[in-house]
């Protein structure tokens, strides 16, 4: 990398200078963390494995930090800002600080949660510092809507790094875990420390990785193989003969769902992958006319 294309990218500095002229102050409300470490967006855009083919859609942009070491690395970036004067600001700096690049660069203005289109080419990878408070509803919605997106790379509170890469069995697994892996494969993919952050949050952050694969093989919709999880999980504490019983209409209904999926009907959700979801789902007893 030379070193005009790393001098565009923001410092601490950079980042306090950008918010103060903008008038920004952080809101714990959007759950706002504005990374100042170069070092970090590189190495965030590195583990992504971005290249110069990747369309790259980044969710929470902020003043920019990511953005600009995805803009150097990809072939187009599309930023989603729902925040007024960050969206307002930010083409500006991309233009300042990227000039050759700033005909790579989209933004849309808009909650992440509402969109459903993009501009320019479909995204092939998602890359992003997700607010804690609506990271996996989020990256569920951007996985679900955007099916081209290969592979995601999301910056989250350690918590929920540990919980979307969660496996059966473990005490973290839960519908995050399973949503989750009915899109990709789903690992953490390194720490982030407090002090690259301002302000510093009081929590330490994760980075998880997912690779797209086909969803489990099931005559179910997606939909309601979720609604399997959700009832699992909503009373993780019972089996799942308790558990399903308002999902399939009765305790009895639900043990012979579970026993023809193949499932013990004493198991807890916890034990079970999303294959074995989509299997109870696939024999949701038919309601009596």
């Amino acid at each position: 990398m030379s070193g005009t294309e790393s001098d565009a990218l923001l410092g601490p500095a950079d980042v306090r200078e950008l918010a103060a002229a903008l008038g920004v102050r952080p809101t714990k409300q959007r759950g706002q963390n504005f990374v100042i470490d170069a070092n970090t967006v590189r190495k965030i855009v590195r583990t992504a494995g971005v290249g110069p083919d990747d369309t790259v859609v980044e969710v929470g942009p902020g003043l920019g930090s990511l953005t600009l070491a995805l803009l150097e690395a990809a072939a187009h970036v599309t930023a989603i800002e729902i925040d007024d004067v960050l969206a307002a600001a930010l083409p500006a700096t991309v233009a300042a600080r990227l000039p050759g690049r700033a005909d790579h660069f989209d933004l849309v203005h808009s909650d992440a949660m509402a969109v459903t289109e993009l501009p320019g080419p479909p995204p092939t990878a998602l890359v992003a510092n997700l607010p804690y408070n609506v990271a996996v509803p989020v990256l569920l919605h951007m996985l679900a809507t955007f099916p081209g997106i290969e592979r995601t790379l999301v910056m989250v509170q350690s918590e929920v790094a540990d919980r979307l890469a969660a496996g059966p069995g473990n005490k973290v697994y839960g519908v995050p875990s399973v949503k989750a892996n009915w899109y990709a494969d789903v690992k953490r993919a390194g720490a982030i420390g407090r002090s690259v952050f301002w302000p510093a949050p009081n929590v330490d952050s994760g980075l998880v990785a997912l690779v797209r694969r086909d969803p489990p093989r099931t005559s179910a919709s997606r939909q309601e193989v979720f609604a399997v999880v959700d009832a699992a999980f909503a009373q993780r504490r019972k089996t799942l003969r308790a558990a399903l019983a308002g999902w399939a209409g009765s305790a009895a209904a639900a043990e012979s769902a579970l026993v023809a999926a193949g499932v013990s009907p004493q198991a807890r959700g916890e034990a079970l992958t999303v294959e074995e979801f989509a299997a109870v789902a696939e024999h949701k007893p038919q309601p009596q006319s």
